[in-house]
């Protein structure tokens, strides 16, 4: 997993959420990693940004005011824009759950989540065709 983690280790990861403490602290574990994360407050926020075309993977929470990180998920998709989410929420649901992940999220993390699951996660959704599997 680290191997991995290391091999892209200047990829841009962009962070959604509503939450300043949130984004602040998902902000510090990736660039703990030696990710380039941005960080943003909305989903629209992101969508306006130039880091819609060069984010390596997204992490995005599910509940937040205007666009929702599952509406935001299926805006992505409709527009080609084949980007591995990790979902985080303070509020899972099933259903909310089920649905993100058909859609090809990589994981639904629920709040708070620990820093290794979120690394995890990111080896997950980074991991070039041909590397060995993450380890558990």
């Amino acid at each position: 997993m680290l191997a991995t983690l290391r091999r892209t280790k200047t990829a841009v990861i962009s962070i959604i959420d509503d939450d300043k403490s949130i984004r602040g602290a998902t902000d510090r574990l990736v660039r703990s990693l030696g990710f380039e994360p941005h960080t943003f407050a909305s989903a629209e926020e992101f969508l306006q940004s130039p880091h819609l075309y060069d984010s390596a993977c997204v992490i995005a929470d599910v509940r937040m005011p205007g666009m929702s990180g599952i509406s935001l998920q299926e805006l992505l998709i409709e527009r080609g824009h084949n980007l591995p989410i990790i979902f985080i929420t303070a509020f899972p649901e099933s259903a909310v759950q089920t649905r993100a992940l058909e859609a090809g999220a990589i994981a639904f993390l629920s709040k708070p989540f620990e820093g290794k699951m979120l690394i995890r996660c990111l080896s997950a959704a980074l991991k070039s065709p041909g590397d060995e599997p993450a380890e558990p």
